[in-house]
């Protein structure tokens, strides 16, 4: 989980000051030394650190605090605005040329994911309306052309090839009239990376961007190589100049030294972050939320973004009439479950909700993905009438559903005792929607 380490270190410290009626400085400055040592540990670059906690010691021992009715929330307050600005302070958006088509010139070292996120990249844009075109500019890796082609296959999205005989500015300015005339109105260039930066990489990069003139420079870099990946944000920014970064793996990156770091060191705002490894896990970087999961507060908007690009909305209108009529089956079941796993790993789901964020309370929720692995194929194990009817599943049907799946009978028995009781549950609610029972005349806007 991305900053879990930082994020439990930080919100056990700001506890203890939020329980506080009144802070005194000392206080102030023994929390303000705990939460130096957690971005530290973090692997946060040093001068960053020395400058964040400066510019906090100097709001928290005002009378901002010290006067206030919740002196430990106050600081809370003041970290989380520290933080959100510390990662770039707002929502950094791509540039598109007044003119079409927007160049964007993905640059980076090898094994960062530089192909999979122009993939990713071009799979968001094409959500947005656009009409991208990736270029395989990369002719030394082996296999990264067919890597760009199989994911253009998998996106639904053009792919433009010269092989590995042309030179990538050949390549590129082809790439270019291409789009011209097919209508491309986005045109995303995969360049070649490196173990490591070197002279020729450089000049070979300056080349193609000295020729096409990009609207975007981004720049992918990995997140679990911490403060490495702040040096090479630095270097390539230096060298060649960028627009913005993507970072990947964020989803693995436990301490989050550099997605704290780089927008300070660099001057250069992270614009995407991946999430994972399927093709719809690149997120738009937002300070101000990932400041907010830090801190244990939830992330709301981008729960309800994720709920409405990953839930049917005929489908949930669907549901909706089956639980007027005590129509809900195991088939809704099995549906409602997968559509809350589109929308991503549960425990990041999860460390969206605010009081479910914290991650000591992750931590006691023990998400287990397996578990609703087992569910399904429990489920997929039955009939069409057993899943219409559980009531009708006995002894005998049970050993056959649970050898069927692969599961324990026990397994099986759980399932049908938690659906059960969530058809209990949904059926109360709909009596609620129309006024009967116990709820009658007490919600009359259900009426």
């Amino acid at each position: 989980m991305a900053f879990e380490s930082l994020a439990e270190k930080l919100q056990n410290t700001l506890k203890k000051l939020r329980g506080k009626g009144k802070l005194n400085e000392k206080d102030v400055k023994e929390a303000l030394k705990e939460v130096k040592l957690a971005l530290l540990e973090a692997d946060v670059n040093y001068k960053v650190v020395k400058d964040f906690v400066k510019r906090i010691q100097e709001r928290t021992v005002g009378h901002e605090v010290m006067e206030s009715l919740t002196p430990g929330q106050q600081v809370i307050k003041i970290v989380n605005e520290e933080l959100t600005e510390l990662m770039g302070g707002q929502r950094s958006n791509l540039v598109f040329a007044p003119k079409p088509p927007t160049i964007i010139m993905m640059v980076g070292l090898q094994g960062a994911g530089k192909t999979t996120h122009c993939g990713k990249l071009a799979g968001i844009l094409k959500e947005q309306g656009k009409n991208p075109l990736l270029v395989a500019g990369d002719i030394y890796r082996p296999a990264a052309i067919k890597q760009l082609q199989v994911l253009g296959e998998r996106l639904g999205v053009p792919v433009f090839s010269m092989g590995d005989q042309q030179s990538p500015v050949n390549i590129v300015k082809a790439a270019l009239r291409n789009a011209d005339s097919n209508g491309n109105d986005v045109v995303i260039i995969d360049t070649a990376g490196r173990l490591h930066i070197d002279e020729k990489m450089m000049d070979e990069l300056k080349e193609i961007r000295d020729n096409i003139r990009p609207d975007e420079i981004l720049l992918v870099v990995d997140a679990m190589t911490g403060q490495d990946a702040v040096n090479v944000a630095e270097k390539f920014d230096e060298l060649l100049g960028i627009d913005g970064i993507i970072l990947t793996k964020l989803d693995g990156d436990a301490r989050g030294g550099a997605a704290l770091s780089i927008k300070a060191v660099t001057g250069k705002p992270i614009k995407y972050v991946g999430m994972g490894e399927k093709l719809d896990a690149l997120e738009p970087f937002h300070p101000d939320r990932m400041a907010s999961r830090i801190l244990g507060m939830g992330d709301v908007l981008s729960l309800i973004e994720k709920a409405e690009a990953s839930i049917n909305l005929k489908k949930a209108k669907e549901l909706e009439e089956k639980l007027m009529k005590n129509e809900y089956t195991l088939d809704d079941f099995l549906e409602q479950m997968e559509q809350v796993r589109n929308m991503g790993p549960l425990d990041q789901v999860l460390g969206m909700i605010p009081g479910l964020s914290g991650a000591s309370q992750l931590k006691k929720l023990q998400v287990d993905e397996k578990q609703l692995d087992h569910i399904e194929a429990i489920i997929c194990s039955m009939t069409r009438e057993e899943r219409r009817n559980p009531e009708i599943i006995n002894g005998s049907r049970r050993r056959r559903i649970s050898a069927g799946s692969g599961t324990s009978i026990q397994e099986v028995n759980r399932l049908l005792k938690q659906f059960k009781q969530t058809k209990k549950m949904m059926k109360q609610f709909g009596d609620m929607t129309r006024g009967k029972g116990k709820f009658r005349g007490k919600f009359p806007f259900f009426s």
